[in-house]
């Protein structure tokens, strides 16, 4: 029915531009009873005359519904040029979230379309969403450009990193958790005393799973930005006692040389377990960003912690960490990320001191107005002496895979419907450790 009215509504506007012609027709010529009845036919080409008049003369509305209904064109050629203009003027209109979602609907259908890709990423960039706006510009460096397209997609990409801009990304989703307290597979423990009960058994349910991210740049100078963020992560269950809630806040200023960005940042977080305060850490943080070619990027984390763990000061210590992270553009359609980090934390006692370090590798694949991803991480963490009570060190092996989609076809009001799976299996000397759990997330995601 909406279709049938938008139909209705241009084609009203055209009759009406054309009435006034056979009105003057009429009176040239002798009135007859039996005078046939005249059609009018109008082609995508005048309608887009149409649209492009209507928006010289201020009429943006009229504009705007005479391309909504080109843009449901069977051809994909019109239905995507309406797109692309639609796109323009509601940019211009400071509608910039809803001129990206249509500029990623023409990249649904065409991914080769480089020069929408470019748009987006500009846009992406106005919004403040960096890290998408340099994926975007990566994938379209895949194909063969001209030199002074090349030189443009380098300032841009370049341009990106010093912008002002301010941000929040939000995500909410129902989580389903086979094992929500990582309970052990294991009923007993073995100690230096004998075997004893482990009481605690592994509780599933269905708990609400909220994260948000609110982050602006300031800029300070011609290549410093000052950068701030505040993040807050929750899983919220019918049974409070299983409540995980972390929030934090970090700043730091970043330095754009050409095409590598240097950062540093101070952060404090606070973690709730139960509703109760669990730990709390202070973290400074030096980074490198640094695009290897025209489409890969390497970046580099070293970073320090101090934690303070309120159930049990023998926890309290300080951590080293160093993280890897190298994407790349295998094709406009497909990307592939490596990670890999290393973690030192030296506790009070050396029982909860411990070695760890993880490796990841993941995909993300475009189909149709799909977006999936995959990945699969290990990773091993070791103590450096045993509990007393305990017969051997904790010595963990942990596998996880993730699968996940987000699903643009269903778009609500710049809400994306998401779906991701988390299968999890950490296999440890110590069987309170031992545990598996599959974690499921159904919800929506935007970005402001």
């Amino acid at each position: 029915m909406a279709g049938s009215s938008a139909w209705a509504n241009a084609s009203a506007f055209l009759l009406m531009q054309l009435a006034f012609c056979a009105q003057a027709a009429a009176a040239a010529r002798p009135t007859s009873s039996t005078a046939p009845i005249q059609r009018v036919r109008a082609s995508p080409s005048d309608l887009f005359v149409l649209a492009e008049e209507a928006s010289r003369s201020g009429d943006a509305e009229q504009a705007e519904k005479i391309l909504q209904l080109l843009s449901r064109d069977p051809e994909m050629r019109v239905r995507n040029e309406a797109r692309f203009r639609l796109a323009v003027q509601r940019e211009l209109g400071g509608r910039n979230r809803d001129a990206a979602v249509l500029l990623r609907r023409i990249l649904d259908e065409n991914p080769d379309a480089s020069a929408v890709r470019i748009r987006l990423a500009m846009l992406l960039q106005k919004i403040g969403d960096v890290d998408a706006a340099h994926r975007e510009l990566r994938a379209v460096r895949v194909t063969d450009l001209p030199p002074n397209v090349i030189r443009f997609v380098d300032r841009l990409a370049a341009a990106t990193q010093a912008r002002k801009r301010f941000g929040f990304q939000v995500e909410l989703a129902l989580a389903p958790d086979s094992n929500i307290n990582r309970a052990s597979r294991s009923d007993t423990v073995g100690t230096i005393f004998g075997d004893f009960a482990l009481d605690e058994e592994s509780q599933s349910g269905t708990g609400l799973a909220g994260r948000g991210l609110l982050h602006s740049r300031l800029a300070l100078a011609d290549r410093l930005t000052l950068v701030t963020r505040a993040l807050g992560d929750a899983r919220l269950y019918r049974k409070s006692s299983f409540n995980d809630i972390v929030a934090g806040i970090s700043a730091g200023p970043e330095l754009a040389l050409g095409t590598t960005v240097f950062g540093v940042e101070a952060g404090l977080s606070q973690q709730w377990y139960g509703m109760k305060p669990y730990q709390r850490s202070m973290r400074l943080n030096g980074s490198v960003v640094a695009s290897l070619d025209k489409v890969s990027q390497l970046r580099l984390d070293i970073g320090g912690r101090w934690v303070n763990d309120h159930l049990n000061d023998l926890s309290d210590g300080s951590g080293r960490t160093l993280v890897g992270r190298y994407e790349r553009a295998i094709s406009q359609q497909l990307a592939v990320v490596a990670s890999g980090s290393i973690d030192r934390f030296k506790a009070r006692d050396d029982a909860y001191s411990t070695w760890s370090w993880s490796a990841g590798l993941s995909a993300y694949q475009e189909l149709g107005r799909m977006t999936l991803n995959a990945g699969v991480e290990i990773g091993a963490l070791r103590s450096d002496d045993r509990l007393q009570l305990l017969l051997d060190k904790r010595d963990d092996r942990v596998r996880r895979l993730h699968v996940g989609a987000v699903f643009r076809q269903l778009t609500v009001s710049g809400f994306a419907p998401i779906a991701r799976v988390v299968v999890e299996r950490n296999r440890s000397s110590v069987e309170f450790y031992d545990y598996e759990r599959i974690r499921t997330e159904v919800g929506i995601s935007r970005s402001f």
